[in-house]
């Protein structure tokens, strides 16, 4: 993460400053697990990065993610019906 690496933090010890589990953080780093406003907020008490920024990169990497596989989600284009008008 662009705020651990620069400070020279260990994972351990950032999960320590944030008030939360190695794992938990590890899995946030590694996107193995959305970043919750939660999270967010303890980022921002902690180190000073907004949580509304951080929670908009979440949502931008979601949204690019979901693109990606645009192709594999199969859904056909909702028609009403006569009678439903």
């Amino acid at each position: 993460m662009e705020i651990i690496e620069p400070l020279g933090l260990l994972v351990t010890e950032a999960a320590k400053a944030l008030g939360v589990t190695r794992p938990a953080l590890s899995a946030a780093l590694n996107a193995s697990a959305a970043l919750s406003p939660d999270m967010a907020l303890r980022i921002e008490k902690a180190f000073g990065v907004k949580m509304d920024t951080l929670l908009r990169m979440q949502t931008s990497y979601e949204i690019a993610e979901a693109r990606r596989r645009e192709r594999r989600i199969k859904v056909n284009r909702y028609v009403p019906s006569r009678s439903a008008a």
